[in-house]
């Protein structure tokens, strides 16, 4: 016979009107014996309450003891805020949207930051593991691409990692159907899609070997969007071809939805095997070590860390520096966290969103601030209520969780419309980003577990803890005093020191934001006036890709003459020039190691330098001064002397003594005579230092990718007008050769400060909403101070105080408050400003006519937000006030 253990049977738990039944047949019984002894029945009742005690909180604790109070509390707690914020919907609207604008700013930048930076590439898993793989040289800031067999060397002779994955980003036009299209896509190694985790959604992917040969393998894979707009969806796409620079392509897959490729900023369209990088840069490049054109990735084998990794690649570099010292003397490999990849567009976002992040943070910390005044002051309307109910035998406790409750009310309403909020603007940095190309760029925010989890952490704790201070404020209650007070005046003065102290932080705060605003306004004005070392107004450019044309080196050459000739007779152009590279654009200057007749390198230094192939006529047309010796000339041919022009920063690198002029200087085995110095010129950032650079004839070598600028008279015509006309002259000697996109120099600069404009658009949106909520704080201050002191303000106007004077006392009160919170403020500016650093162009981080521009602003705020309460003292009756 099994045992079983006895259990007692669960007690039901008693409703509301059992327990109130059982305390009155206590309270009888307590009653009738205490009649006994000669009271008349009504004394003895009355005696028996009193013996008994607070009759309701006893029946609370009864139900307390039972369990479950705590959730029909909080329903109770949830319906009566419900309730009280329906009543005020002026207070629940400001703070809502007060709250959705703090939340949403973090949600936003917390969004785009797990998106562009910590994982950046939608569609690929496992993205922790990856690691960006960029060059250094010795002597050299920041990283360079690396050559295809180093990268190679690499993937053979290294084991903490999986494996290797080579891209580089790159373009064409698709022509054909109703419309000629600009798409954007990466030349990679056939271990792509394999090393990255990504499955075609249709056909497959490279196979090995298909990266290897000149144009040997002319193959493709095309992303969900293109295979949708140009072939519509038909699944009988694999095996069709697409012409790439009028090249045909066999199209062997196509890519799932959510996979935009590797390059933050673009959603690739298309991916060829690095086979075809002749294709679309002109020349072949797969065998040539000393040309620099790979941003790789590779992906870590499991247990491997970041400093193993880069152990092994420095062994690695050092290999191949003994192994290939004409190419790789003085240079290193660096592995980086996909936060610092330093080769596509998050590199210019990430000093947005390392700043973002401190803006939206203190934007959060104004937004809380100005609630809990809110929450003070309705609180403190309610004084009578809180006092009734704390006679009445309600807790503190049970007061503040009511207060806290509403509170956070508002936190969830307020945290939702803030994500809703982030969500809709989650597209928004594209804005601020022109078409490169005709391409434009996408930079989407990822609203993952983790976002969502933050954000909400954020908004409720930090609402709640704001909630829970002026709850705790209002609570305080000397009871007897505040039965027996008729003036509101009695609830003290450590909550007007609390309110204060509330309005110094949005003040001081605010000041932060605009003094970063007004950084950020006179650097970008300083940037767009800016002098890149050329003329930017009055050139247009275009590039032109002959090689795709199907032209050769001969044939580029005579069309190349020919277009020179042709649009030099355009009315209104009054200079024509070709070059190999463009400046301020995505695709790099060409390098290489140089050797300098009469230069002593060092035993691990190996000499690089950016040149760039020109026409004569080049430094003329784009008003580069000529410092010394002479310009490239119609007879510097293939056929005579090579000759070079160094610019100023070059000559004083490497004859800081001497003249440059008839010296030497050899790239790649063949050596060059400079004949001339011209000035230096910013060609990456304008913010960059001046760079070693330097330009051979164009007319030596006659690459088949080339920019054509055009030199526009100011008084002719407009350079948006040159367009049509350019076009026209190109297809008159060729109809196969499309132009790309024609702009002016100003414009292509203008492109390089999206950061920066995104920063100032920010800091004035923030900055601006900071000033307002701090008025506002302000405004409530010493609207609440006026109406505390009517009975001083009586007693001043019945002594002869004129109204002019009360309006004084009232905005000095004002601006006693604003100096403290602006002194507070511009101490944190000095302190935090120097974020803004890297930036700021041509201003300093504790500029001080920014920082008294910001004195005076914040000034005539605190004057707008007095006048109210200033003008309401005023034409206070000294009768009405001395009666309250």
């Amino acid at each position: 016979m099994t045992f079983v253990p006895f259990r007692r049977a669960p007690r039901p738990r008693p409703s509301d009107a059992e327990i109130a039944r059982e305390l009155r047949d206590h309270l009888d019984l307590e009653a009738e014996e205490i009649a006994r002894g000669s009271a008349r029945f009504e004394d003895a009742e009355f005696a028996a309450r009193r013996r008994f005690g607070n009759v309701g909180l006893v029946h609370e604790a009864t139900r307390e003891a039972w369990g479950s109070l705590w959730l029909e509390r909080l329903a109770q707690d949830l319906r009566f805020g419900l309730r009280m914020l329906r009543r005020t919907p002026t207070f629940s609207l400001i703070a809502v949207l007060c709250l959705a604008v703090g939340i949403g700013a973090n949600a936003a930048i917390l969004s785009w930051t797990d998106g562009i930076v910590r994982r950046p590439f939608p569609g690929v898993p496992n993205q922790d593991a990856l690691v960006a793989v960029a060059g250094t040289a010795k002597g050299a800031s920041g990283y360079d691409e690396m050559s295809w067999p180093d990268f190679m060397d690499l993937a053979r002779g290294t084991t903490a990692f999986e494996s290797f994955i080579a891209s580089k980003i790159t373009g064409t036009t698709l022509t054909g159907g109703d419309r000629a299209e600009r798409v954007v896509g990466l030349l990679v190694s056939a271990n792509y899609f394999d090393a990255l985790g990504v499955r075609p959604m249709l056909g497959r992917g490279f196979l090995p070997g298909e990266d290897v040969g000149r144009g040997a393998h002319p193959v493709t894979l095309i992303s969900y969007r293109l295979w949708q707009d140009r072939f519509r969806g038909d699944p009988r796409v694999v095996g069709a071809t697409i012409r790439y620079y009028g090249v045909p392509h066999t199209i062997v897959g196509v890519t799932p939805p959510n996979f935009l490729g590797t390059f933050v900023g673009y959603a690739m369209q298309f991916w060829v095997p690095a086979s075809q990088q002749a294709v679309f840069d002109g020349t072949y490049k797969l065998e040539d070590r000393t040309a620099r054109w790979i941003e790789g990735f590779a992906r870590l084998r499991p247990g491997v860390t970041l400093v193993q990794a880069q152990a092994q690649i420095n062994a690695a570099a050092r290999r191949l520096e003994a192994e290939y010292p004409n190419a790789d003397r003085g240079r290193g490999i660096r592995v980086l966290s996909l936060s610092e990849n330093p080769f596509d567009n998050a590199k210019v976002l990430k000093p947005m969103l390392r700043v973002g992040a401190l803006v939206a943070a203190i934007v959060l910390l104004i937004v809380c601030a100005n609630i809990a005044n809110l929450l003070l002051v309705r609180a403190l309307a309610r004084r009578g209520e809180i006092t009734v109910r704390q006679a009445l035998g309600a807790g503190r406790g049970r007061l503040t969780r009511q207060l806290v409750t509403e509170g956070l009310i508002l936190a969830v309403i307020g945290t939702v419309a803030g994500i809703l909020i982030a969500y809709l603007s989650r597209n928004v940095l594209a804005l601020f980003f022109a078409p490169r190309n005709g391409i434009t760029l996408v930079f989407a925010a990822d609203f993952n577990w983790r976002v969502l989890g933050t954000t909400l952490a954020i908004g409720l704790g930090s609402t709640l803890v704001f909630a829970l201070v002026p709850a705790l404020q209002t609570t305080k209650i000397d009871l007897a005093k505040a039965l027996r007070a008729a003036s509101p005046g009695m609830l003290g003065g450590h909550r007007a020191r609390l309110r204060s102290a509330l309005v110094l932080l949005q003040v001081s705060s605010s000041v932060v934001l605009l003094v970063g605003a007004g950084l950020m306004i006179t650097s970008l004005s300083r940037l767009l006036v800016a002098s890149p070392g050329f003329e930017t107004k009055n050139v247009v450019t275009t590039g032109l890709n002959l090689f795709a044309a199907g032209y050769d080196t001969a044939r580029a050459h005579r069309f190349q003459d020919d277009l020179l000739a042709r649009v030099s007779t355009l009315g209104g152009v009054s200079g024509t020039a070709l070059s190999q590279s463009l400046p301020f654009a995505p695709r790099p200057y060409d390098n290489g190691p140089i050797l300098v007749d009469g230069y002593q390198t060092a035993r691990d230094e190996q000499p690089t330098g950016d040149y760039n192939q020109v026409t004569p006529g080049y430094f003329q047309t784009l008003q580069i001064p000529l410092v010394a010796g002479r310009d490239f000339t119609t007879a510097d041919v293939d056929t005579s002397a090579h000759v070079a022009i160094v610019s100023q920063a070059m000559a004083e690198r490497y004859w800081p003594n001497a003249s440059p002029i008839g010296k030497r200087l050899q790239l790649r085995g063949k050596w060059m005579r400079v004949v001339g110095v011209v000035g230096n010129i910013k060609y990456r950032s304008l913010t960059e230092a001046p760079q070693m650079l330097f330009y051979v004839p164009l007319t030596q070598n006659r690459p088949t990718v080339v920019y054509l600028f055009l030199r526009i008279r100011p008084t002719g015509t407009a350079p948006a007008m040159v367009g049509p006309a350019l076009i026209r002259s190109i297809h008159a000697i060729d109809p196969n050769v499309s132009p790309s996109e024609i702009l002016t120099m100003r414009e292509q600069v203008n492109r390089s400060t999206s950061g920066q404009h995104i920063m100032v658009t920010l800091l004035i949106i923030f900055g601006g909403v900071a000033l307002c909520l701090a008025a506002i704080g302000l405004y409530g201050v010493i609207s609440y101070a006026v109406s505390q002191s009517t009975r001083e303000l009586g007693v001043r106007t019945a002594l002869g105080a004129t109204p002019s004077q009360l309006i004084q006392l009232v905005i000095s009160s004002g601006l006693r408050l604003t100096a403290i919170g602006v002194a507070l403020g511009v101490a944190l500016a000095l302190g935090t400003t120097h974020l803004l650093g890297d930036l700021l162009f041509g201003v300093s981080p504790r500029d001080p006519i920014v920082i008294a521009v910001v004195i005076a602003i914040m000034a005539a705020a605190s004057v707008i937000a007095c006048m109210v309460p200033a003008w309401r003292a005023a034409r206070l009756d000294p009768v009405r006030a001395l009666r309250a």
